[in-house]
Formats: structure tokens, sequence, C-alpha cells
């Protein structure tokens, strides 16, 4: 068991290093790619945590950093919007966006659930540790297994439900591949499906998310049909991918 314990701690080790570097990247503002690159920590942070639950420590872990996941969730889509804004001419109002990034990266780097989030991570592998030699990792093998086939579940079910939620889908879609990819010899699904579903649902959510803010923000209207247009298609797309999904998930491939 110390060997897989020794591999777990790195993996959380690693994301520690990730984290603090990516937040350097924010605050020196050296590329447009660094939130995205926090947020990607979290959510591995999330997907090796998941499957813990019930071990001490845990549970605050998971609290905070589903706090940063939030906290940082609208400078993400605000950040994809002025990149979209940029592309297509739309320069004042992507403009107007960027001031508002700016001054919403130094709010999230002192919000207090990413110190929060850095210091109980710093404390984490301590706590794996006392959890190993107490036997609490040991007796919870068969719970993490049972736990990462219950997520492919209700990917299954919800992909062959014919009033499916893509919200739902989405999100689930994303929490068994970030499993998938921090379990990979507890859960065996096709990534590459999985990934190709979640950028499709993705393009589908940033559209109609554009579409919504575009009924409520005036400079962005002149962009409202064309985005419209996209989001119709994107519909098909997303639902290409999730069938070829839920097809790959029944073959086992």
């Amino acid at each position: 068991m110390t060997a897989q314990v020794n591999r777990l701690i790195a993996r959380f080790i690693a994301l520690d290093v990730a984290l603090v570097a990516t937040g350097a990247r924010l605050a020196a503002c050296t590329d447009s790619e660094a939130l995205h690159d926090l947020r990607i920590v979290v959510r591995r942070l999330r997907s090796l945590l998941r499957p813990l639950r019930g071990l001490p420590g845990v549970e605050t872990l998971e609290a905070v950093s589903a706090e940063v996941g939030r906290l940082s969730s609208p400078l993400r889509d605000l950040e994809v919007l002025a990149a979209e804004l940029e592309r297509t001419g739309q320069v004042a109002a992507a403009e107007r966006r960027r001031r508002a990034l700016a001054r919403g990266y130094p709010r999230l780097l002192a919000a207090p659930a990413l110190s929060h989030l850095q210091h109980a991570l710093g404390q984490w592998p301590g706590l794996l540790r006392e959890a190993d030699r107490e036997g609490l990792l040991r007796r919870g093998q068969k719970k993490v297994h049972r736990r990462l086939l219950r997520q492919r579940q209700r990917l299954q079910i919800a992909l062959v439900d014919p009033a499916h939620d893509r919200h739902r889908l989405r999100l689930l879609v994303k929490r068994v591949r970030y499993a998938a990819e921090a379990w990979p010899q507890q859960l065996a699904v096709p990534v590459d499906a999985l990934k190709a579903a979640q950028a499709a649902l993705g393009d589908w959510h940033d559209r109609l998310q554009w579409c919504r803010r575009a009924e409520a923000e005036e400079d962005l209207r002149p962009c409202l049909a064309h985005w419209q247009r996209e989001l119709a298609a994107a519909e098909v797309e997303s639902d290409a991918a999730l069938l070829q999904l839920q097809q790959r998930l029944v073959r086992g491939i």
C-alpha cells in the first residue's frame, strides 16, 4: 500500500505546485491561459478527492476547492467572451470585458478561499500519511472503486434519457473525464470520446450564455443573430458527440 500512497501523495504535491504556479502567472498577467490552467488544477484536485470522501480532511479540501471553482467561473466566462468579441472585431465591447477582468483577477487572488485552499492542500500529504498508518486507505479501496463506477453509471443513465439536460450532461461528462484521468487504473472509459463530448458541450454552453447576455447587454446585440445560428449548430454537434460517447461506453472502448 505504501507505494500506492507515495504515488497518490506525489500527485497531490504536483497539484499544489501547479496551483502556486498558475496563481503566480495570473498575478503577473504573463499569459491568457493562467486562469484556465488554475481551474484545471482545481478540477483535477476535486477528481482525486471525490472518491476519498470519508477520510479526515477531505471535506475541508473539497469545500475550499469548490469555492475557488465558483469564484473563478464568472471570470473564465468573461475571458472566453472577450476572446470571441476580439475574434469577431467587436473591439470596444471586448475592451470593456478586459477591463472588468483586470479588476477581477486581483479579487480572486486575494480571496480567502484561494489562500485557504493553498494552506489545506499543503497540509494534505501529512494527513494522507496518517490515514495510511491507521489503515483507512486500505479499508477504503473498494469504496473508491464503487464511487468511480457510480459516476460512470450516472453518466450512462443520463445519456439514454430522451429528455436529457445538456447542462447536467456537461457536468457529468467533465466529472467522469477528470475522474478517469485522476484514477486511470480504477475507471476504464473512452477518454477521447469524453473529451470530444466535453468540447462540443462547451461550445454549446458558451453560445447559450452569449445569447442570454446579448439580451441584457446592449453592446452584444450585434452578435446575437450570429450566435443564435451557431447555437443551433452546436446543439446538433453536441448531440452527435454524446451519441458517440454513449455507444463507446456501451461497447466498453
